[in-house]
């Protein structure tokens, strides 16, 4: 499956001047293929080839013709689901149900931004009320031009899905770099838009290291929309290559989130959320919910649960039954979790895992660890993990837990656990997030908006905002005044 080139123009390239790099199973440490590396000129082919779809028709299409080639890229998605799942596991390394529904999920994306591109027909050209009979005025919906796009290794293909369909459904065409880490799943991606029969040049994928290609893209003098998704110190440099040309540019960066828990919750329902807030997909997902604030009445007891089921869960091979936690995406990944653990036990204690699983001789995996009261002012409490580590703090007031979730430079996610809804409620105003999860964690909807306030980015996805991401706003207004005109007079 995939064929390791670069898609451009609606072609399969592999230019021979090229170089190559490999993408490896995480579980195995085998490698899986190798890959076309784009360089300055494939981003520049790229680019232009957009440039022109755009130009010559993408941009004048209807939005039900636009609805119709999303509704057959989730098709394909859904007839390939079991095959794009494996492959998922193969890249990413997550569980092989996680993968399934992340292919379910961005067929389903394709399918809601189908309905919304054909939506967008009826609000062209609608009247607004003005003050002044003389003249009418009309609102259009124009699409942005090009888009380059930035996806992380999180959730490779669902990620993917988020940016690209929201930028079709507008009539915007689109230049995707994916992570290096996890890019096969965006090469069937574009082999199933390319089967829905997209128009040459409306998606364009190029593979290889964000560093270098990063700012010849961003820098494009025909890109005229920038969206990244990844880490807070790629994020700046995209918004600083952006700037120069005012760029418009859609940012979803880290997350420091925390759970709280409130000693009216049920032990075993807030520790069930607990675990799947942290530890689902590997926490390698910059809303998890690195941060658990414990009641302090509740504490010692949901403590004691929570190593005991934390070290019940199931580390392996994605393919295996019963796995609830595959391996970390990539070896670099890997290290800096095994140092992250070690800083940690610096500044607090290490009631559980950490340690790489002694069966499991390849691949890149790490049991779960969980950590007792760090210090407030350490990497552990502060920096994003990307990894299934959960540090556990008491509060003794609503007060004190607000101040500590909200203590951070980031404001992605949130979510509390209580019996109490009017306490939610307050709660969820009070949090400086732009997710709040009540009695659950990682409820995700296409339809809702998604995105953080402060350093975890500008804007929203997903939902009516992804699409306006990609739609400018154009004014037209006609003098229809029964006498001529002069500007001498009222």
């Amino acid at each position: 499956m995939g064929t390791g080139m670069l898609y451009i123009d609606g072609r399969w390239l592999a230019p021979a001047a090229c170089r190559r790099f490999t993408s490896v199973d995480p579980a195995t440490e085998a490698p899986i293929q190798t890959l076309v590396m784009a360089g300055l000129r494939e981003v520049d082919q790229a680019v232009c080839a957009a440039r022109r779809a755009f130009d010559s028709h993408w941009r004048f299409t209807s939005g039900r013709e636009r609805g119709a080639l999303l509704d057959g890229i989730a098709d394909d998605l859904a007839v390939r689901a079991e095959a794009l799942a494996l492959l998922e596991v193969q890249d990413h390394g997550k569980p092989y149900p996680d993968a399934l529904q992340d292919v379910a999920d961005a067929a389903a994306c394709f399918r809601y931004y189908a309905g919304l591109a054909r939506a967008l027909d009826e609000r062209q050209g609608l009247a607004l009320e003005i003050d002044d009979p003389r003249f009418e005025c009309r609102v259009m919906h124009e699409p942005v031009g090009v888009a380059a796009l930035f996806t992380p290794f999180t959730f490779p293909l669902l990620t993917a899905a988020w940016c690209v369909a929201p930028a079709l459904a507008a009539g915007a065409t689109c230049v995707i770099k994916p992570s290096s880490l996890t890019p096969l799943s965006t090469l069937e991606l574009a082999r199933s838009a390319d089967m829905a029969g997209l128009p040459s040049g409306v998606l364009n994928v190029l593979l290889g290291y964000g560093a270098e290609l990063g700012p010849a893209l961003v820098q494009h003098p025909e890109v005229d929309k920038v969206t990244f998704a990844g880490s807070l110190a790629n994020g700046t440099q995209v918004m600083a290559s952006a700037a120069p040309d005012i760029k418009p540019v859609s940012l979803e960066l880290g997350g420091k989130s925390s759970l709280i828990v409130f000693d009216d919750a049920d032990i075993e329902t807030a520790v069930e959320w607990a675990l799947y807030g942290a530890f689902w997909n590997q926490g390698q997902t910059s809303s998890a919910l690195s941060r658990l604030l414990v009641q302090e009445a509740l504490f010692e007891p949901l403590l004691e649960c929570l190593v005991a089921r934390t070290q019940a869960l199931r580390v392996g091979p994605g393919m295996e039954p019963g796995v609830r936690l595959g391996p970390l995406a990539g070896l670099r990944h890997l290290h800096r979790m095994i140092s992250l653990i070690a800083q940690g036990q610096q500044d607090a204690r290490l009631l559980c895992g950490g340690l790489r699983p002694s069966l499991l001789g390849r691949g890149y995996f790490i049991q779960p660890a969980v950590f007792a009261e760090p210090d407030v002012a350490s990497p552990l409490w502060r920096h994003e993990c990307l990894g299934p580590v959960l540090s556990v703090k008491r509060f003794r007031n609503e007060e004190e837990a607000l101040a500590l979730a909200n203590d951070t430079i980031y404001g992605l996610a949130a979510a509390v656990v209580t019996g109490d809804p009017a306490r939610a409620d307050w709660m969820s105003q009070r949090l400086r997030a732009g997710v709040v999860w009540l009695n659950c964690a990682h409820a995700g909807f296409i339809q809702a908006p998604w995105g953080g306030n402060r350093l975890s980015g500008n804007g929203r996805q997903r939902g009516p905002w992804g699409l306006q991401n990609y739609l400018a706003p154009k004014q037209v207004t006609r003098f229809v005044g029964a006498q001529p005109w002069s500007w001498r007079q009222p």
